[in-house]
């Protein structure tokens, strides 16, 4: 499976931004989506995560209220939508999908992701 990010770019504080994950190759088994970031000197941190059939999509409390998860599975594509971004926010925004057979798994984790994509760079200006 081979995973494209997209939608990144230089945003004002409070503006927004739609990323997109597009999934290609062997997608036919279900999958969990999860979108993870990593700022300049910080760790990756999880951000949200969605399960194959939408009904399980946990949040970081700091995106919580802001950020919203969908996924189209007919376009093999997540996205990830991001309203009043903040400075904070900035950092190269990864998706990445883990393999399972439960339609509502979800994982927090990095762990269980084991395709990744390239990265895309959101920038918010204060």
């Amino acid at each position: 499976v081979q995973l494209q990010a997209s939608g990144g770019g230089l945003v004002q504080a409070g503006g927004s931004l739609r990323l997109s994950c597009a999934a290609s190759g062997r997608t036919s088994s279900t999958y969990a989506v999860g979108w993870f970031r990593q700022a300049p000197g910080r760790e990756r941190e999880f951000v949200a995560a969605i399960s194959w059939n939408g009904g399980t999509t946990p949040y970081a409390d700091s995106v919580k209220g802001r950020f919203t998860i969908s996924r189209d599975n007919a376009k093999n594509t997540a996205y990830l939508q991001m309203n009043n971004l903040k400075p904070d926010d900035t950092a190269v925004y990864y998706c990445a999908c883990s393999r399972s057979a439960s339609f509502s798994y979800a994982p927090r984790s990095p762990s269980p992701y084991t395709y990744w994509g390239q990265g895309t760079l959101v920038t918010v200006s204060s």
